[in-house]
């Protein structure tokens, strides 16, 4: 046995053990999708709403604030992303108001951070690395959430990204700011719905289990984002097509106006030839004052071959061919 051969077979045997003593969780779910229950676990949702407190009193840090906007700050950061999730799923379970831990884990938080303001200033970029770490978190504990209540793709992204970024949307709200999500910078929000997307195709479709959805969901979001950062890679603006647009459309007129006269002027021309109809073809005199609007009018009337543009066709029944002995009769009459 090579020794390639037997660093796997040591491996394999290794995670085998620690999976049949529920040290490590298994990777694909032998049963299906895990829906019939919530399936993330306490501790996940502990974390993101501490993760999110702690980016409150970050902000409240920076912004300077007292004991209460530390609070409310830290409870917004925890609990605004759930609170939104659970008042558009409304199956009567607020986790905030069922959880005997969450309101005070952050209200804890975010007295702490108030009395010890200086604990995390010897990490300069903490906050950008905690924020994006708990819109992971928390994106997957509302996916996981919508699908476990049933409703369909397009609400559990939805939801999964509505838990991520309503909590950070809330802070802004609350500090007098617009929205981070609402203003043109590195991937944020889009973010939290590649996350979202992720963790719905693991668990509905691979049967992956839930824990490791959820360690690859965040790691999808916070990839993502140190993407963007990396390569500066912005979302994208609003675009004005209407110039653009408004030229081909004009275009596409003008070439139908002109096929329409032409085909036009064969049918009737072909009609002409039948001898039972007078088919004149008129053209407007235009301005005659020779001033420089009545030239171009005259320059404009004319197609690029120089034969005249047909503003005007009359069609009359030919009296002379259609009359017999003095009275005006059908077609049949002629013969």
């Amino acid at each position: 046995m090579s020794i390639r051969n037997a660093l796997y077979s040591k491996f394999d045997l290794t995670y085998r053990c620690l999976e049949e003593k529920n040290v490590l969780p298994s990777l694909i779910s032998a049963t299906g999708p895990d829906v019939t229950a919530v399936a993330i676990p306490a501790w996940l949702d502990a974390s993101a709403v501490a993760v999110g407190s702690v980016s409150g009193i970050l902000v409240a840090r920076e912004r300077k604030l007292d004991l209460v906007g530390y609070i409310v700050l830290a409870m917004v950061g925890g609990l605004g992303g759930g609170l939104i999730r659970d008042i558009i799923i409304q199956h009567n379970d607020v986790y905030m108001a069922k959880s005997s831990y969450a309101i005070p884990m952050t209200v804890l938080v975010g007295f702490l951070g108030f009395l010890f303001p200086n604990a995390l200033k010897r990490f300069p970029h903490l906050l950008e690395w905690v924020d994006i770490v708990s819109v992971g978190l928390f994106v997957a504990a509302g996916t996981d959430k919508a699908i476990v209540y049933g409703f369909n793709a397009w609400a559990v992204v939805l939801l999964g990204t509505v838990t991520g970024v309503g909590g950070g949307m809330l802070r802004d709200i609350f500090l007098g700011d617009t929205p981070r999500i609402f203003q043109r910078s590195n991937f944020y929000a889009l973010c939290a719905v590649a996350g979202a997307l992720s963790y719905h195709i693991l668990v509905f479709h691979l049967n992956v289990t839930s824990q490791w959805a959820a360690a690859i969901c965040v790691a999808v979001v916070v990839l993502t984002r140190r993407v963007s950062l990396r390569f500066n890679i912005l979302s994208p603006a609003n675009v004005n097509l209407a110039p653009a647009v408004t030229r081909r459309v004009k275009v596409i007129y003008h070439m139908a106006k002109e096929d329409g006269v032409e085909s036009s002027k064969r049918i009737l021309q072909r009609l002409s030839k039948t001898g039972n109809y007078q088919v004149t073809f008129e053209k407007s005199a235009g301005p005659q004052d020779g001033t420089a609007s009545g030239k171009a009018a005259a320059s404009d009337s004319d197609d690029q071959d120089g034969s005249p543009v047909i503003d005007r066709i009359i069609v009359e029944d030919d009296v002379d061919l259609n009359s017999h002995d003095g009275a005006t009769g059908s077609d049949s009459d002629l013969s």
